[in-house]
């Protein structure tokens, strides 16, 4: 090749490479995609403002929306999102609309029947009791606290998730570890010990029992009621028994973080650190981060995507990278980096006023029951909304 020829050649190279476009930055990514969930939530808000006793939940094959009452285990989230969405952007619309979405929830503080108390009511009235510091809704707090906490059984050393059935006598999900949060919360804010003494016996009973030595998580554990000792080990919403379940790695993952963060306690912070190891190193977890519905679901790789829990584990991650050594803590905020880029990209994140106002398409509610396949869930978009603005603040 002669002089001129090479010449050409380094010239065309230089101009593809300074053609390229430059990736967005973070930081303009971030902003951009909170201004479009702060359009796109005001018109969900809009959209049941004239249905005080529902709240979205979904949307069925043909993009209409779904909703469910205030006792579904969902129905925190859009308030919860909210809420969020007022703290970076402090309009007074969607703070009206945070408060009236907070507010039809409150029945719920009564309830007993179920372990989702931290979803349905820390969600939203804990982020409007932070953000507002109304006393009357820290008071709903409380009570829904100890509605929470009439679940616990000392025999077992657990919150109990789902009442007792044909099939299980005493079942824990490794999702009740959300839960604890809210009980940590309400044990410093009324000076009771009971409520944080019900989450250390929570989350040392799940530690020894609900996890394989690699971290993978069972997503029901099974209780005897009278020996308190393991009954089964089951899945509901995984691909087997055995199979890690992707949400349910998610879940226990964010609970220990949580779990290290109230309690300084280097054991789960070990925990935390062994679920994000099998997470990210797991030979299945797709290069852009946003994990198939299950580890082992039998069609990898070209298994359903689960966009809820790819935003969970990014939130969780934030979190997780400030308590860790600093390669550990490099590793976990470029996976979550990578997480927010694909679920911010138009493969995963929707155009304003489609897939029924929800942010993020392609996520999984139950595979094996044929539910909520391949479509928006509120949760996904509480956690991605979460996952910004924590690596916003630096968190």
């Amino acid at each position: 090749m002669n002089k001129v020829s090479l010449f050409i050649v380094i010239a065309a190279s230089v101009t593809a490479v300074s053609c390229r476009p430059k990736q967005e930055t973070m930081e303009a990514l971030i902003s951009d995609r909170l201004d479009k969930a702060v359009q796109q939530y005001e018109l969900m808000a809009a959209s049941l403002a004239d249905q005080p006793d529902q709240l979205p939940r979904t949307i069925d094959s043909g993009g209409k929306l779904l909703t469910t009452s205030s006792g579904g285990w969902v129905s925190g989230f859009v308030p919860g999102s909210l809420w969020y969405l007022y703290q970076y952007s402090a309009s007074p619309v969607l703070l009206e609309y945070a408060k009236n979405y907070t507010e039809r929830l409150e029945k719920e503080k009564f309830n007993r029947g179920t372990h989702d108390l931290g979803f349905m009511l820390y969600c939203s009235y804990g982020n409007g009791y932070r953000l507002t510091g109304d006393t009357a809704w820290r008071r709903v707090l409380l009570t829904g606290a100890e509605s929470l906490a009439s679940r616990f059984y000392p025999t077992v050393g657990c919150i109990q998730s789902w009442n007792s059935n044909e099939k299980w006598q005493f079942p824990v999900i490794v999702d009740n570890m959300m839960n604890l949060e809210f009980l940590f919360w309400a044990s410093r804010e009324s000076g009771n010990p009971y409520y944080r003494d019900i989450c250390l016996s929570h989350a040392d009973v799940t530690i020894r029992n609900h996890f394989h030595p690699d971290g993978a998580s069972f997503h029901v554990v099974s209780y005897d009621t009278i020996t308190g000792q393991v009954e089964k080990k089951n899945t509901h919403q995984g691909f087997s028994d055995e199979s890690a379940w992707g949400r349910g790695q998610a879940w226990g993952l964010y609970g220990f973080t949580v779990m290290y963060r109230e309690t300084q306690d280097p054991k789960y912070l070990e925990q935390a650190e062994r679920i994000a190891r099998f997470i990210l190193n797991h030979p299945n977890l797709p290069a852009d981060k946003i994990p198939c519905w299950d580890f082992n679901a039998p069609d990898i790789p070209d298994a359903q995507r689960d966009a809820s829990a790819g935003a969970i584990i990014a939130s969780a991650l934030i979190e997780l990278s400030g308590y860790v050594d600093e390669a550990l803590a490099k590793t976990f905020l470029e996976t979550a980096e990578t997480q927010i880029r694909t679920l911010s990209s138009p493969a995963y994140f929707a155009e304003k006023g489609t897939n029924g106002n929800f942010l993020l398409k392609h996520s999984v509610g139950s595979m094996p029951h044929k539910s909520e396949v391949d479509v928006p869930l509120t949760y996904a978009d509480y956690y991605y909304i979460e996952a910004l603005l924590r690596y916003k603040s630096g968190r």
